[in-house]
């Protein structure tokens, strides 16, 4: 029997719910993992059942469960990096942020779901306040869009302007960079990215359509690049240009949203390479 020996591959850990459409959610966030060249590992907040057009139901998982699963990986695997998305309450951010900060874990990535597009809750009240208190003082990176900035800063965030000031705010509470997406902007998606330097924009081309879990996409991106050794602003303008080339090539498999085509292709070849 040929033996195994452990490798020093790129490794990244979701912490996320599952998405029974495999556009979103932790199945997003494996097949990023996957097409730029890092192995994916998971940890199950909670099971919904969604389709392209809603989210029909969701069953949260049991903290403890959740904190075992990240603990048990992290023990194991090891993570590069680490990406959060759907948190659903207070008691699994609290226990996540518990598990993550023991471990000294690296390249926090936070994607701060809070609804789905279609309006399902994702995370209380009480869970947004825990993941301002214990979880974004973790993170190298938060990503919020439009609606989640709002939360998170306590302002409306309409334009660019709001949107620095958001960015701002939201710095304060300890992530090392934001960036707030300009998916939800009317024109070109620029976005905007803060951190110790200052305040910046980072502009996009506006691609004609939509798709389901951009959002996770990103931050997934964000999370491998991290993975692979790449500096900040490497990461966070990889992850623009792979989403955004995902994007053109999204497909209508349902009645609803289009998916974004995360087979490896081109893209992958190219990252595995670098």
């Amino acid at each position: 029997m040929r033996s195994t020996r452990a490798t020093k591959a790129p490794r990244a850990l979701t912490v996320a719910g599952s998405d029974s459409s495999g556009g979103a959610g932790l199945q997003a966030d494996l097949a990023t993992f996957a097409a730029l060249g890092v192995f994916g590992a998971s940890a199950v907040t909670a099971v919904t059942v969604q389709d392209t057009r809603r989210v029909r139901a969701v069953h949260v998982m049991p903290p403890s469960v959740v904190a075992a699963q990240v603990e048990t990986v992290l023990e194991d695997l090891g993570a590069s990096a680490v990406k959060t998305g759907v948190l659903c309450n207070r008691a699994i951010v609290e226990a996540v942020a518990r598990v993550l900060a023991a471990s000294r874990a690296r390249n926090l990535v936070i994607d701060p779901v809070i609804r789905s597009t279609s309006g399902a809750e994702l995370l209380d009240r009480a869970g947004l306040k825990a993941l301002c208190d214990s979880l974004l003082p973790l993170a190298r990176v938060v990503t919020p869009n439009l609606s989640e900035a709002s939360a998170l800063a306590g302002i409306e965030v309409v334009d660019l302007e709001s949107g620095a000031e958001a960015a701002r705010l939201i710095l304060r509470l300890g992530p090392g960079t934001v960036v707030i997406t300009g998916g939800h902007l009317s024109g070109d998606p620029v976005d905007v990215v803060a951190d110790r330097r200052g305040v910046r924009r980072l502009a996009g081309r506006r691609i004609g359509h939509g798709a389901h879990g951009t959002g996770c996409v990103f931050s997934a991106a964000i999370a491998a690049h991290l993975a692979r050794g790449r500096g900040i602003d490497e990461a966070v303008g990889g992850a623009k240009r792979f989403v955004q080339d995902r994007l053109r090539r999204a497909v209508r498999l349902g009645a609803g949203q289009r998916l974004l085509d995360l087979r490896a292709g081109p893209t992958a070849s190219r990252a595995s390479r670098r």
